[in-house]
């Protein structure tokens, strides 16, 4: 009787192991998801400029939203003109810039957009009073301007790696700075490509 008893506790024991292990598993997240998407037409309008002092709101983009915002706090990297600027550092003195309090880096990296896979070992600038971290001026960045067709042109193979405000990865492609991606329209319009890894820490893509 009481080796019945003993083997009968040993078989409850067994399933209850079994279902705690089952529990457990099911409490493992997976991961999210990477992120790959276009925006199209993100208006980045500025006054000024034409020798007169540049000013204007920058238009902020978050991330984690894959949308522009208006948030002071919720927002990744700013564009007014030609100049971005990032949610990490220090004020730039620049008239009109948005207010950093987040941990965002940035650097440019040459390569093709699919061939940058993972962000280990880099180091990430940040905006300072020096500079932005995403450099400014023609053939310096992002960007090339044509003083005789009077066009600014991303430069091939220039790709922004960004660690966002709350340390997720992403990386982005300027494809064109013209409303509709048309030379002869409106500028200050950005369309890109990017690819968002909303997994902290995760440095891959």
């Amino acid at each position: 009787m009481r080796t019945m008893k003993t083997i009968q506790l040993l078989a409850i024991a067994v399933l209850f192991i079994g279902f705690t292990s089952c529990d457990s598993d099911d409490d493992v997240t997976a991961p999210a998801a990477i992120e790959s998407k276009t925006v199209s037409n993100l208006a980045a309008p500025q006054t000024g400029g034409q020798g007169q002092p540049v000013g204007g709101e920058f238009t902020k983009f978050d991330f984690t939203t894959g949308l522009e915002t208006t948030s002071e706090t919720d927002w990744d990297i700013a564009f007014r003109g030609t100049t971005i600027a990032i949610n990490g550092g220090e004020a730039t003195g620049t008239t009109d810039e948005p207010t950093r309090n987040g941990n965002a880096g940035a650097l440019m990296l040459t390569g093709t957009f699919d061939s940058i896979t993972t962000v280990d070992g880099l180091t990430f600038n940040q905006d300072s009073t020096t500079s932005f971290a995403i450099p400014t001026g023609s053939d310096n960045g992002w960007y090339n301007y044509n003083f005789m067709t009077n066009l600014i042109t991303p430069i091939p193979g220039q790709i922004i790696v960004l660690r966002t405000r709350d340390n997720r990865y992403v990386k982005m492609e300027i494809l064109s700075y013209y409303e509709n991606q048309d030379p002869t329209a409106s500028g200050r319009f950005y369309t890109f490509n990017y690819v968002y890894n909303p997994n902290e820490g995760d440095t891959t893509f």
